[in-house]
């Protein structure tokens, strides 16, 4: 007779806990900055393409860095200009975006950290705000 995980008796969790661990049951670690850059932005962003600010300039980077961290990265989250939603990469979660967002936004000036947990909540109503406008909008 299989036992399911409800009916175990509470001495085996850490066995369970062991073999979640074990199948990839657990959270991933979330890529940094640099590391999503490199997978994704760095198409764009190192060559300039369809306008996208370059990696490292700053003169490009100083007007959107004055937009504001939780504003500049909702935008580009949900698509702005030739940008597309996610920066075309459908598997980034919201803060590994925002995370390559600061990195480059540090890389060309700006003195953005890594999201905590009060810039996520930031970010995050940010693009509640600017998908109602963009419903809005006939």
């Amino acid at each position: 007779m299989e036992r399911s995980i409800v009916t175990l008796p509470f001495r085996s969790l850490p066995a369970v806990i062991l073999v979640a661990l074990s199948t990839g049951a657990s959270a991933q670690a979330l890529r940094t900055g640099e590391q999503v850059y490199k997978e994704t932005c760095f198409a764009c962003h190192k060559t300039g393409i369809e306008k996208a600010p370059r990696f490292g300039d700053r003169k490009a980077w100083a007007p959107l860095i004055k937009e504001g961290q939780h504003v500049l990265t909702a935008e580009a989250w949900l698509g702005e200009r030739a940008m597309p939603p996610k920066g075309g990469n459908p598997t980034l979660s919201l803060e590994e975006f925002a995370r390559a967002v600061a990195y480059m936004a540090r890389s060309s000036g700006g003195k953005w950290q890594d999201p905590d947990s009060a810039m996520m909540g930031r970010i995050r109503a940010e693009e509640t705000k600017q998908l109602a406008r963009r419903k809005a909008k006939p």
